[in-house]
């Protein structure tokens, strides 16, 4: 999440049509700074309550979660709520970088998750579970449509056809929506119905958190396109005018090849 993230925009008036404004932000950073916080508050909750009392690990966690999303929500203001200006090539560029940078971070969250799976899977195991269910399959193939909806609907925009990029950005949105639901579906039964929980061994503790994980990820991203369809049904994105599509749309391809590895890895590992 570190990293400057650099903005543009271009005055509205007449006589500004060309004159363009950079300025560096400070959320990434406050983001990365509290991330930090939370992840060595919880690393000494887990581990070092031998060495600390529990009211630092439960402080810097706390003041580490606030940070963190107060930093989100800076940075998703800046790069999808403020008022949409005209970027130019470098302003695009630099958007793009910053995100791709966001998710390499992200995919070292991830990365430690697969790891502590797969350390438990290497020693002491208990019996498998019926994870892979046609819920898993139906959700799968939400995402992957998913993921094309939101790319051609992206090349609608750039070739000018708005009507197919409006389709295309709403099915996505749509898609996106009924993934979360069947997820929500799947925990219900899982917890409700046949009593698998986050304390049903490490089985359980790395399916709810690795799932939750990507939840929350693709929670985040239906809201990241929800307000995108919202500026677009404004009219506010064309043809050289879509920094905020192509961002969202590397975050969404990012969270669907999670999925398709996490149902790999956790939902097919778990059922052998």
């Amino acid at each position: 999440m570190s990293g400057w993230l650099s903005t543009g925009g271009e005055h509205a008036a007449e006589d500004h049509d060309d004159e363009h404004h950079e300025h560096r932000s400070r959320w990434p950073l406050i983001a990365a700074v509290g991330a930090g916080m939370l992840y060595l508050g919880a690393g000494f909750f887990f581990v070092g309550l031998d060495l600390v009392p529990v009211v630092i690990p439960v402080g810097l966690a706390g003041v580490g979660m606030v940070g963190m999303v107060a930093g989100l929500f800076g940075w998703a203001y800046e790069a999808f709520l403020a008022p949409a200006g005209g970027h130019g090539t470098g302003g695009a560029d630099l958007y793009t970088t910053t995100m791709i940078l966001f998710l390499a971070s992200d995919l070292s969250t991830f990365s430690a998750g697969f790891i502590y799976y797969a350390f438990v899977r290497a020693g002491a195991w208990e019996a498998s579970h019926g994870l892979l269910t046609p819920l898993v399959f139906i959700n799968t193939a939400l995402l992957v449509a998913s993921s094309f909806t939101i790319h051609y609907g992206h090349h609608a925009l750039e070739a000018g056809d708005r009507k197919k990029f409006l389709g295309l950005l709403g099915a996505t949105l749509v898609l996106g929506v009924v993934f979360l639901g069947g997820q929500v579906y799947e925990y219900y039964e899982l917890l409700v119905v046949e009593g698998f929980s986050l304390t049903s061994g490490v089985l359980g503790s790395a399916f709810y958190g690795l799932t939750g994980l990507h939840g929350l990820h693709v929670a985040l991203g239906v809201l990241l396109i929800a307000i995108a369809f919202g500026r677009s049904l404004r009219g506010e994105y064309g043809p050289g005018h879509d920094t905020a599509i192509r961002t969202t749309s590397l975050y969404w391809h990012f969270v669907d090849v999670v999925w398709i590895f996490l149902v790999v890895v956790l939902y097919v590992g778990a059922s052998v």
